[in-house]
C-alpha cells in the first residue's frame, strides 16, 4: 500500500468517526441567531461584549495607556531582580506569533468578500475593543503564576482561575477554579495539537507545493510531503527543548521579520495606487454603514468583521497569558499593557493592512468573490499583490512559511504547560509531549484531518466562555494592580526611590 492511500484511508477513517461529534459540538460553540436577515453567532456576540465591558471598566486603557506600554515593551520600566524567563518584547513578540497566521492573509480576504470592503471598519472596531479584553487576562495570568525552582514559569488559565476564585471566594471558589482549570487544559492541549500545529504545518505546505510546481512538482508526492514534514518537525522539535527562552529568541526575530515583509509589500501596492487610496478609505467607511450590496446588510457588515477580528487575534481566549507569563516583571499589569498591543498589531495593523490592499487592488478574482463564487481567500489576496507584484505567491509562500513556523513553536509552549498541568512536570512527561507534538508536524503534510481541526476551533472557543467568565469575577484584582503599577510608574518619574521588595509580585515556587 503506499504511502498517499494509506494517508487518505486514515483521513476518511477519522472523519467518519469524529464527523458527527464535529457537527454537533460546532452547532452548540458556534450557534447563531438570526438577526435583521444575517445569522449572528452568540459567541463572537460574548467576545465582543468583554471587550466593550472591560473597555469601559478600565477608562478606555487600551488609549489612554497606549504610550505607557509601547514604553513598557522598550524597557523603560523593567525591573533588576524580577522574576522571569524573558522580557517584555520577547514575550509580546512570542504571543504575537501565536495569532499572527493564514488568519490575517486567507480569513481577512473572506470577510471583505461576505462582508464587503465595510467589515473592515468593523474589524478594526473589534481589535480596538478586544485590547482591553487581552489587557484583564494577560494581568491575571502574571499575578497568579508559579515560578519553579528551576526558574521556569507556568501561568494561563488554569493557574490564574483557582487561584483568583480562591482569593476573592474562598474554599468554594478554589474548586470550582481547579475544575475549570482541568477544562481549560485540556482545550488549550486539544486545540493546539491540531489547530495550532497539524493545521499550520498542512497549509504552509500546500501553499509550498502551489508555488514548486503544483502535484507534479518535486514536493507534490508524497515523498516530498514526508521531507517538508520530517524538516519542520525536527525545527519544532530543536527549538521546544529549549524552552520558552529559546521559542523567544527565535519568535523575537521572525515576528518583526515576517511583519516587515508582509506590510513592506502591502505597502509597496498602496503606494502604486496611491491616488486610490483615499476613494478606498470612503468605500469601508461607507461600506460599514450602507446596506446597499452587503449582505445581511449594515449588521452583516459588522458581523462579518466582528468574527475575523475575534478569531484572529484571540483576546479572551485564555491562550495569551500563558506566554505572556514567563516575562520578568514585578508588577503584572506591566505585560498586562505590553498584551494590549496584541490585538492592535494583528488586527488594527496587518488585519487592515491586507483588507486595505484588496480593496485598492480590486482583483478579479474578488469580485468574482462578492458576486458568489468560491474562490479561496490565500488566492484573492495573493491576486491583489499580483496585480502589481507578479512574483509575489513566492514572497507570500515565505510569509506563509514563517507565520505557521512561529504559530507552531508558540503553540508548542502553551500546549507544553497545559500538559505538564495535566500530567505533571516531571522530564518523562515533557520529553513525551514534545515527541508527541513533533510526531504531530510530520502528520500535518501528509493529513488534513478537517475535522479534527474544526473540532479544535470549537474546543478553543468554548475555552472563551470558561476563560470571559473568571475574567469577570476577577476584573477588580486587575483594577487594584494597574493602580500599583502607575503608582510606581509615577514614582519612576519623579526621581523617587522605589522599594523592589514591596513591588515584588506574588508567585508560588514549586518544586
Amino acid at each position: 500500500m503506499s504511502l498517499d492511500s494509506m494517508t487518505e484511508s486514515v483521513d476518511k477513517a477519522v472523519s467518519g468517526f469524529f464527523e458527527p461529534i464535529a457537527s454537533w459540538l460546532g452547532e452548540v460553540v458556534f450557534y447563531s441567531v438570526p438577526v435583521a436577515g444575517t445569522e449572528l453567532p452568540l459567541i463572537v456576540a460574548w467576545l465582543v461584549v468583554a471587550g466593550l465591558v472591560f473597555s469601559t471598566w478600565f477608562g478606555l486603557v487600551q488609549i489612554r495607556k497606549f504610550r505607557l506600554a509601547v514604553d513598557v515593551v522598550r524597557g523603560k520600566y523593567d525591573e533588576k531582580g524580577s522574576a522571569g524567563e524573558v522580557n517584555h518584547f520577547q514575550a509580546l513578540t512570542a504571543a504575537v506569533s501565536g495569532t499572527v497566521g493564514l488568519g490575517n492573509i486567507a480569513g481577512v480576504a473572506v470577510a471583505v468578500s461576505i462582508g464587503g470592503p465595510g467589515a473592515t471598519f468593523w474589524m478594526i472596531l473589534c481589535g480596538l475593543l478586544g485590547m482591553a479584553t487581552k489587557f484583564v487576562e494577560v494581568t491575571l495570568g502574571v499575578k497568579y503564576r508559579e515560578v519553579h525552582a528551576d526558574g521556569t514559569v507556568s501561568g494561563g488559565p488554569m493557574h490564574y482561575l483557582p487561584k483568583g476564585m480562591a482569593d476573592r471566594f474562598g474554599k468554594n471558589g478554589k474548586t470550582f477554579g481547579k475544575v475549570l482549570a482541568v477544562l481549560a487544559s485540556f482545550m488549550v492541549l486539544f486545540f493546539g495539537l491540531f489547530g495550532g500545529n497539524l493545521f499550520q504545518v498542512n497549509q504552509s505546505y500546500a501553499q509550498l507545493v502551489s508555488v514548486a510546481g503544483g502535484e507534479n512538482g518535486a514536493l507534490g508526492s508524497s515523498a516530498g510531503a514526508l521531507f517538508f514534514g520530517i524538516l519542520i518537525a525536527a525545527l519544532v522539535g530543536i527549538v521546544l527543548l529549549g524552552g520558552i527562552r529559546s521559542i523567544a529568541n527565535v519568535t523575537s526575530k521572525l515576528v518583526p521579520s515576517m511583519a516587515a515583509i508582509y506590510i513592506a509589500a502591502c505597502l509597496i501596492v498602496i503606494l502604486v495606487n496611491v491616488t486610490a487610496v483615499p476613494d478606498a478609505v470612503v468605500t469601508i467607511v461607507e461600506g460599514a454603514f450602507n446596506p446597499e450590496g452587503v449582505a445581511g446588510g449594515v449588521l452583516g457588515a459588522l458581523i462579518i468583521g466582528f468574527k475575523r477580528a475575534a478569531f484572529s487575534n484571540e483576546a479572551g481566549l485564555g491562550s495569551a497569558p500563558i506566554a505572556h507569563s514567563a516575562v520578568k516583571t514585578k508588577h503584572p499589569a506591566s505585560e498586562g499593557l505590553v498584551a494590549l498591543l496584541e490585538p492592535f498589531i494583528d488586527t488594527v495593523i496587518i488585519c487592515t493592512m491586507t483588507a486595505l490592499t484588496i480593496v485598492i487592488a480590486n482583483p478579479a478574482s474578488w469580485v468574482e468573490a462578492r458576486a458568489g463564487e468560491s474562490i479561496g481567500g490565500v488566492t484573492i489576496t495573493s491576486d491583489a499583490f499580483g496585480t502589481v507584484l507578479p512574483w509575489f505567491p513566492y514572497i507570500l509562500t515565505i510569509a506563509v512559511l514563517l507565520f505557521a513556523i512561529s504559530t507552531v513553536l508558540t503553540w508548542g509552549y502553551y500546549c507544553l504547560k497545559a500538559w505538564t498541568h495535566l500530567f505533571g512536570r516531571s522530564k518523562a512527561s515533557e520529553i513525551t509531549f514534545k515527541v508527541l507534538y513533533t510526531l504531530f508536524a510530520v502528520a500535518g503534510s501528509l493529513l488534513t484531518l478537517q475535522t479534527l481541526i474544526d473540532m479544535a476551533d470549537a474546543v478553543l472557543f468554548m475555552l472563551a466562555v470558561i476563560n470571559i467568565i473568571g475574567l469577570y469575577l476577577l476584573a477588580p484584582i486587575v483594577k487594584r494592580e494597574l493602580s500599583t503599577f502607575l503608582e510606581y510608574v509615577r514614582a519612576r518619574k519623579a526621581g523617587e526611590k522605589v522599594d523592589s521588595d514591596d513591588d515584588q509580585e506574588s508567585v508560588k515556587t514549586t518544586a
